[in-house]
């Protein structure tokens, strides 16, 4: 990538500019055959105008449009929220499947250090779970956790420690609905999540969200300790059957005390990296995104599909205005038709509020420079490399499919990771232009900045900086940085997220209908 111009021409069809360092008024440049003078100061991630613009033209980033202008814009002109605004796209979505991408040179014999469960499931971590069937048994679910600080765990170093897995419903839905069976398959991913090492369900007793109800629907065993006489120990534990909370902190923590010593037993060794299933996710994105760390990871990503591993692209209200890309290249038919119901089914269920999808970017969104949600989502697409689509799959659905695949997730970060985790995702990289601090225990977070300042600002919290592709560096190194990266956290190394101890409080289910 050239330094001589400090805005990028991204793609010959397109009439704005990429801004990779702030441009200040008066100042003259040439972008690509472009000669123009700002007429205002724009700053790192904003566009600025290459050519005149009529009123309700198509504004085009990356060669698509993104949005259409609401006045006259004449180069060298700031292009955001004050002068384009979505408008409506006309996509073609006829075109399922007639872009599929040859499959990528097998690659094979590499390993990761992980972790291999009985039934032959590959783990990165090994984590307790306390797993909360509602919000009136969180705080006992917490109160369980905290039992098991630095001290208690000191003599089971494979232990990385125990997690409370609470969240605000769990009740006041019907029984055996779709938002009850919603719940139910988030919580039972987790439960039988390949980093979840051994768990507990908590109740309060009354509940619609019964453990019961997830042993029987989703066949949960529990960990059988050696010595003990059978049959195990309860899996589910109600409050009201305990006789309160003090009675159940107790119990929980004496059953988990005979736990330790099982779940301590494991040991890491090699696994191929085609177990990996990586979640991808962004979150306090900005203008410059799409053009670092996004197609980073695409590269990682392309490169774990090589490997035989899965990569999963979520966040289907962020995949909007630009699906048409994704449905190119799916391997079938079918895949592409799922896909399409979900963008539909997002449509309706907006609409029902009195919204609309394109009510993104975020206020952080539109201070880094994304204007609408049709150039934040052609961002976010290049998480997903370029190989082809093969599966669809619903939120924290079971992911069984290799190579790339979707999940229907909200756009929210917390919600559409723990969606991913619940599916089985056994390492996420997030991607972030502002600064996302987040972590999601028990899967490990890798945090890529879009930008040097930013990563310099937030180092603490920030894994690898991609901003030096705007300075001339390549893509295709840092995707190659981010999956070494990928390849040493699953082998154990800590990201900065598990360093400050985050990830207790991000889990959070997706709560998609009424309240009774």
């Amino acid at each position: 990538m050239s330094q001589d111009s400090p805005a990028l021409l991204l793609n010959p069809e397109d009439n704005i500019a990429y801004v990779r360092r702030t441009i200040p008024a008066g100042l003259a440049i040439r972008v690509g055959n472009y000669s123009i003078m700002a007429k205002e100061t724009v700053e790192l991630g904003h566009k600025i105008a290459l050519k005149p613009i009529a009123p309700k033209e198509p504004v085009r980033r990356y060669g698509c449009v993104i949005g259409y202008a609401t006045e006259a814009i004449e180069p060298g002109e700031w292009v955001h929220r004050h002068n384009m605004e979505p408008g409506e796209l006309h996509l073609d979505h006829t075109s399922i499947g007639t872009d599929i991408p040859p499959e990528p040179t097998a690659i094979l014999g590499r390993t990761f250090q992980g972790y291999r469960r009985l039934d032959g499931r590959a783990a990165t971590r090994n984590y307790i779970g306390i797993v909360s069937t509602v919000n009136c048994s969180a705080a006992t679910s917490k109160m369980i956790a905290e039992r098991f600080n630095k001290d208690l765990l000191r003599d089971f170093p494979n232990i990385d420690g125990v997690v409370p897995l609470v969240h605000k419903g769990g009740c006041a839905f019907d029984y055996d609905g779709d938002e009850h069976r919603l719940m139910a398959r988030t919580l039972a991913g987790f439960c039988k999540h390949p980093n979840i090492g051994a768990y507990l369900i908590v109740g309060l007793g009354c509940e619609t969200s019964q453990g019961a109800y997830l042993q029987d629907k989703y066949g949960l065993t529990q960990l059988r300790v050696p010595g003990e006489p059978e049959p195990p120990r309860p899996l589910v534990i109600n409050m009201q059957e305990q006789g309160g909370i003090a009675k159940t902190v107790r119990f929980a923590t004496d059953t988990l005390k005979d736990m330790l010593p099982q779940v301590n037993q494991v040991r890491r060794e090699p696994i191929p990296v085609s177990e990996i299933i990586l979640g991808t996710n962004c979150g306090g994105s900005d203008g410059s995104s799409g053009v670092t760390c996004n197609p980073a990871l695409g590269i990682a990503s392309d490169m774990l599909v090589a490997h035989g591993g899965t990569t999963i692209l979520a966040e289907t209200p962020e995949i909007y205005g630009g699906e048409h890309l994704l449905l190119r290249r799916a391997r079938t038919r079918e895949v592409g038709e799922k896909l399409l119901r979900q963008i539909r089914w997002w449509e309706e269920y907006v609409a029902k509020f009195g919204g609309a999808i394109d009510n993104n970017p975020s206020v952080g969104n539109k201070k880094g420079g994304l204007t609408t949600i049709y150039e934040k989502s052609l961002g976010a697409i290049a998480k997903a490399g370029h190989t082809a689509l093969n599966a669809v799959y619903d939120f924290a659905e079971p992911v069984t499919t290799k190579g790339f695949v979707f999940m229907d997730t909200p756009g929210f970060d917390p919600i559409s990771v723990t969606g991913l985790v619940a599916g089985g995702a056994n390492v996420v990289v997030f991607t972030t232009g502002r600064g996302s601090c987040f972590g999601c225990k028990p899967a490990p977070s890798i945090k890529v900045a879009s930008n040097t300042p930013m990563f310099e600002r937030m180092i603490d919290d920030m894994d690898i900086n991609a901003g030096g592709i705007l300075e001339g560096g390549s893509i295709e190194q840092v995707g190659k940085e981010i999956f070494e990266k990928i390849i040493s956290v699953a082998s154990g190394e800590k990201t900065k997220s598990e360093s400050q101890g985050i990830g207790d409080d991000e889990f959070a289910p997706w709560i998609i209908g009424p309240v009774l």
